[in-house]
């Protein structure tokens, strides 16, 4: 009997982790392929590129900005329904892309509808509700699995989209995008992580406001913010400019592309490893290592000679750098924070990333048009990747903080 009940608790420990696993990679493969309408939209509408572009960074600030209300639904409803009613939101979102014959009609679907739907039914909810459901020994694993399906479905999804618009072309592609978002919700049903109710006598629970007044005055919590809001501005900066990049040094346009896919293909080992590496060493030297990592990566790249094999040697290293933050930096807010409230407490830390990417993405074409280069910005990311590593030396990775008592 005790054998049966192990394989039945390992079994329901694998489907939890296969189905986050899977509705995360969906999540992020989906909302990845924007950037492919681009050019056939505004051709077809004669819309302006800068226009269309504004919408899909409307998105990626409104995800930021509503990221901490998602984790607050999340924690007081369940994963499970605020990621269903996020992937019912993306159906809303892209079918209005699809249909809309104007740029304000795109903007308010594409930059604000889809900004909400993105945080509904996105990473760090789906990683709160594993987090929670999961025993403390599973949790570094499961958000390591997560962040690489989230590469593995920008790897996969990408392209198949990218082939129905040649074969079919954009609106059809928009409406079949917009179909498998309802996929999302069978991948949700096994989340089931809405907070019990207290038993009668028992003392009562901490509040959402406890919570975060909790958090605002831990030093720690503002310190996995500021490390975030560098990660952001890494990954926003090369994932936007490092093709540019590579054309200034009058490289071929592929090896750009390239640069990207293999950053995608790497993350998935990175985030894997960090998973593991997650449950084994404490967090707090993990980051320090993965941010002074980077910081030494992108110096070596500054001064190296801009070859195709420099540039996807760096690709490479880069990618197994690149989202490995997150498993070692959710575990941090649910060892410092708790379960009960982490989608919220997260919801804020992931706030910081999203400023941090839209300043990664502006900032760099600000410099690259004010002096014609891109390496005083690459100078800014290496040093913003040094003050990052200093400011996790502080953080606190000891045992869970005690939950006050409401007075």
């Amino acid at each position: 009997m005790a054998g049966q009940g192990a394989r039945g608790a390992a079994a329901t420990v694998g489907v939890l982790m296969a189905c986050g696993v899977l509705c995360a990679a969906l999540a992020m493969g989906l909302r990845q392929t924007f950037g492919l309408f681009l050019a056939p939209m505004t051709a077809a509408h004669a819309w302006s590129a800068s226009g269309f572009a504004f919408a899909i960074a409307l998105q990626v600030l409104m995800n930021g900005l509503t990221q901490p209300l998602m984790g607050q639904l999340a924690d007081r409803y369940g994963g499970r329904r605020v990621i269903m009613g996020g992937a019912l939101l993306q159906l809303f979102g892209v079918l209005g892309m699809a249909l809309s014959d104007g740029l304000p009609l795109v903007t308010f679907f594409a930059g604000l509808v889809m900004g909400f739907a993105v945080s509904a039914a996105g990473m760090p909810v789906i990683m709160a509700s594993l987090t929670r459901l999961l025993p403390e020994a599973q949790r570094g694993r499961a958000t390591g699995l997560g962040t690489a399906g989230s590469s593995f479905g920008q790897f996969l999804v990408v392209p198949i989209v990218q082939l129905g618009i040649n074969g079919f072309g954009w609106q059809a592609a928009l409406l079949a995008v917009a179909c498998a978002s309802l996929l999302m919700i069978p991948l949700a049903l096994p989340l089931t992580d809405a907070p019990a109710k207290p038993a009668p006598g028992a003392a009562a629970e901490q509040t959402a406001g406890e919570a975060l007044r909790v958090a605002l005055r831990t030093p720690t919590f503002w310190f996995l913010c500021c490390g975030f809001f560098v990660c952001g501005l890494h990954v926003s900066f090369m994932a936007i400019h490092l093709p540019g990049f590579v054309a200034s040094c009058h490289l071929p346009a592929a090896v750009g592309a390239g640069a990207i896919s293999l950053i995608g293909l790497f993350n998935i080992a990175g985030s894997l490893a960090a998973g593991e590496l997650s449950s084994r060493w404490k967090r707090r030297e993990l980051l320090v290592a993965i941010y002074a990592a980077r910081g030494v990566v992108m110096t070596v790249f500054l001064f190296a000679e801009k070859t195709t094999g420099s540039v996807l040697a760096f690709s490479a290293v880069m990618g197994i750098l690149w989202l490995s933050t997150v498993p070692p930096t959710v575990a941090l807010c649910a060892r410092n924070f708790g379960t009960r409230w982490l989608a919220t407490i997260f919801g804020l830390v992931f706030l910081g990333h999203q400023v941090g990417g839209f300043t990664g993405a502006w900032l760099g074409g600000v410099v690259f048009d004010r002096t014609g280069s891109y390496d005083l910005m690459w100078t800014i990311c290496i040093l913003a990747a040094a003050l990052a590593a200093l400011l996790h030396l502080p953080v606190q990775d000891g045992p869970p903080r005690a939950v006050p008592a409401p007075a």
